[in-house]
Parts: structure tokens; C-alpha cells; sequence
């Protein structure tokens, strides 16, 4: 396939939140109590929500930013590319990119929106409710061709979660983000029966439960002294924790329709885990009692869990084993794993190298996202205008040169502790 033929969507992008968001979903009498974005004396920007301070931090945020400028110091607004923020510049990256649609995972309140977790449950019931609105209304609703619309869970209570399921689910939403691993901040495992009315809001709305990688805000360190390269090379690990735990879940056997999204993890390490699952289950299921109704693990793995990748050559080469209608694409923008702009030039070199056929790429690229999300752009967009070379026609003449944009002195590896150490404190 010729690269500027095909047609991408991302699985995993990011928001960096915009100040005014709460100004048209938010009670009045909520709105003082609110999470706010303050300028701080050193020209950095920083959400604020009682007596918690939230970064905007650098790893989040570094498209169109020379890797000298890579790290973990806060910044402001001014040194980062609008399209992070705004959602007309968004579309003008996607478009330079060659990106047609996105499904943008929230910052500042936690994947799992642990953020909005307070003392008093109608109020963070408001707040999260205000952010899905404006997700799904906003930022979404801006331009329907281009994002697939996820919810923020009400990660407190199953009952209530399973109620804004359905609410924003009547609003057209087939996503949910959620946390890899309840357990860890202090809730129900997914083991328990607690999130019995969340699985079954999921099924009976057709949505996908997304788990991302860190959502649960314990990083995968080996140390406190270790350098960041470790965190980073390490990410994966939480996602392989989390395929286990839902994998051998009640829940899987009992709802044939959940649908998991694995969101961040790659895709290289599946075929040994699977293999690994099925070792498992041959050798032990007698003495833990575990029955997959005359199936595999990694069978029934394919009928549950969606996986996805940036640039995975060993992945692309065990596609699959993995199999192929399990595997989507993601750009990560603006985060530092992102391709963006040239990530059509990386991947197509990926799927050359491998001679992956058309129909192949074409499922990975784009339909295995329609059919898992219960999305389709082309309602909004012709086909021939969606393409890799379409797009970018489109976004002629839009800035996409790399520039230094930091006002700050770099001190990466120390504001990495200091991140590390908010991030397993508060979500």
C-alpha cells in the first residue's frame, strides 16, 4: 500500500486540558470549587484543586519540541504547541500529520479521573460529569469526523459508574478510561463482584473499558535512585499486569461481549504472554479451578482485548499470533513516543518491511478501531478525503518545523524523583 493511501486513526492521544473547560458544564455553585490552571512567578502553568498541584509535565507535551527540550520540568501554555490544548489547532496537527481520527485520554484528573475522587460524592459526581460533557460536546463535538469520544469513570463507585456509562452512552460514547489496577488505589480488585453493575453497563452499551498504562499512579520503578530511563523502558510492564489480572478475571467468562482496550502497552510482548497464559492454564487449572469452556486463554484473549502499537516492528512481525483484529494503531501526540508529524513515514516503513498486505494494514490502521468503538467518520468525511495524503494536502502551509519553545533551566532527572513521587501519592 502506498503511504499516502492509507488511512490512519489513533487509539491513544492526549489532552492537555484548556483553562476554561469547566465554564459551560459546572454548576454555579460548584464553579469556585473547581480545579483551576494557575500561572505561576516562574511563567509555568499548573492545574490546582484544593491543596494538589498538578504539572503540566514536559513528557506530556513535546511535539514539535526538540529532544534537547525533553523532561519532566512543569511549563506553561506558551511552550507548548497549541494543538495540544485547542481543538482547532488539534485538527490542523492531525491534518499535517496525516491523522484522521483520535481518541485523546485525559491529564490533569488522572486516566482513571482519581482526581475528582472527594469527601463529598455530588460534587466529584459533578466534576467529572462536567469533563465528560465538555470531552464529549466540546472537544469531540467540535469536529464529529475526527475523535472517538471516551468518558471519565466515577472511579468511587460502581453503581454511579455504571449509571454515567449509560448516560453519556445515549450521548453516542462507546469508551471508558480506566485504571489498570483498582486495587492499588485503594478500591476493589477485578476480581471483587463490587464492579458486577460497571461490566454489565459496558455490555449493555456496547463500550469499551480502556485501561492505560500508569493509571493506576503506581510507575514501574525498580528504585528510587533509578534514572528515568528506567520508568520509560519499564512503562509496558503496567499493561502486562493488567492483561493478567483481567485475562484469568471472573468477568471475562461471564460477559462474552466485554471488550478491553489495552491502551499504551505495545504489542511485541503478547504472543509470549499468550503462550505463557496457555502454559499456565494447561499445567494448573486443574488445582485452581480455572474453566474457560473448552477454550484457550489466548483464544479467548482474542475475543475480549484490543492492543495497539506506535512503531512495533516485533509486533508487526507476530501480528499474527496476536491476531490481526486485535491490533490497533496509536500517534501517542503530543507525548514523547509520538512519531508526529512523520509517523505515516515511520509505520509505512514498519509494514513495508514486513510486506504486510493491504487488508491487513488496512484493519490495523483503521477498521478494527470502527468496529471495536462503534464509530464511523465517514458519516462526516468521503473516504478519498481522509487519507494520509488527503490530509496533509489539506494542512499545506501549517508550521510542523521542530523548535526550542523552553523558558526553563532543565533539570530532568531530579524533577523526575519529585514527579514519580506525586504521581504513587495521589493517583
Amino acid at each position: 500500500m502506498n503511504r499516502d493511501d492509507m488511512i490512519l486513526i489513533s487509539v491513544d492521544d492526549h489532552i492537555v486540558e484548556p483553562p476554561d473547560m469547566f465554564k459551560n458544564h459546572l454548576a454555579k455553585k460548584y464553579v469556585d470549587e473547581a480545579p483551576r490552571l494557575v500561572h505561576n512567578p516562574d511563567g509555568s502553568d499548573s492545574w490546582q484543586f484544593r491543596d494538589i498541584v498538578i504539572p503540566n509535565v514536559a513528557l506530556n507535551a513535546v511535539a514539535g519540541r526538540p529532544k534537547e527540550e525533553y523532561g519532566l520540568e512543569p511549563q506553561g501554555l506558551d511552550e507548548i504547541r497549541p494543538g495540544c490544548y485547542n481543538v482547532d489547532d488539534r485538527v490542523k496537527d492531525m491534518n499535517a500529520g496525516g491523522i484522521l481520527g483520535s481518541i485523546c485520554f485525559p491529564s490533569f484528573p488522572g486516566f482513571a479521573g482519581r482526581l475528582f475522587a472527594t469527601e463529598d460524592h455530588e460534587f466529584s459526581l459533578a466534576l467529572v460529569q462536567a469533563y465528560n460533557d465538555w470531552h464529549i460536546d466540546e472537544w469531540c463535538g467540535a469536529y464529529p469526523a475526527r475523535f472517538i469520544p471516551m468518558a471519565l469513570p466515577v472511579i468511587w463507585d460502581a453503581e454511579a459508574c455504571a449509571a454515567e456509562v449509560r448516560r453519556v452512552s445515549k450521548k453516542g460514547v462507546h469508551a471508558l478510561t480506566f485504571t489498570e489496577n483498582p486495587a492499588v488505589m485503594g478500591f476493589p480488585s477485578f476480581h471483587d463482584d463490587y464492579w458486577t453493575p460497571l461490566w454489565k453497563a459496558l455490555v449493555d452499551t456496547d463500550t469499551v473499558m480502556n485501561v492505560h498504562i500508569g493509571s493506576s499512579g503506581k510507575l514501574a520503578i525498580t528504585s528510587p535512585d533509578a534514572p528515568p530511563d528506567v520508568m520509560i523502558t519499564l512503562q509496558p510492564m503496567n499493561i502486562v499486569q493488567a492483561a493478567a489480572d483481567l485475562l484469568w478475571s471472573a468477568p471475562i467468562k461471564k460477559y462474552p461481549d466485554l471488550k478491553i482496550a489495552l491502551s499504551e502497552g505495545g504489542t511485541g510482548w503478547i504472543p509470549y504472554f499468550l503462550e505463557r497464559a496457555d502454559r499456565t492454564y494447561e499445567m494448573h487449572s486443574t488445582w485452581t479451578g480455572q474453566d474457560f469452556g473448552g477454550k484457550k486463554p489466548s483464544e479467548v484473549f482474542r475475543e475480549h482485548f484490543l492492543t495497539c502499537f506506535i512503531s512495533d516492528r516485533v509486533g508487526v512481525a507476530l501480528r499474527n499470533e496476536i491476531g490481526i483484529d486485535n491490533i490497533c494503531w496509536e500517534a501517542d501526540y503530543p507525548h514523547s513516543d509520538s512519531m508526529w508529524p512523520g509517523a505515516p513515514e515511520q509505520l509505512h516503513e514498519v509494514l513495508t518491511k514486513h510486506a504486510v498486505p493491504d487488508d491487513e494494514i488496512d484493519k490495523m490502521t483503521y477498521q478494527n478501531a470502527l468496529k471495536w468503538y462503534s464509530w464511523n467518520p465517514f458519516t462526516h468525511i468521503a473516504r478519498e478525503q481522509a487519507t494520509v495524503g488527503a490530509l496533509r494536502k489539506a494542512a499545506e502551509g501549517h508550521d510542523v518545523s521542530i523548535r526550542a519553545l523552553s523558558h526553563h533551566k532543565k533539570e530532568a532527572i531530579a524533577s523526575f524523583t519529585a514527579f514519580a513521587k506525586q504521581v504513587e501519592g495521589s493517583d
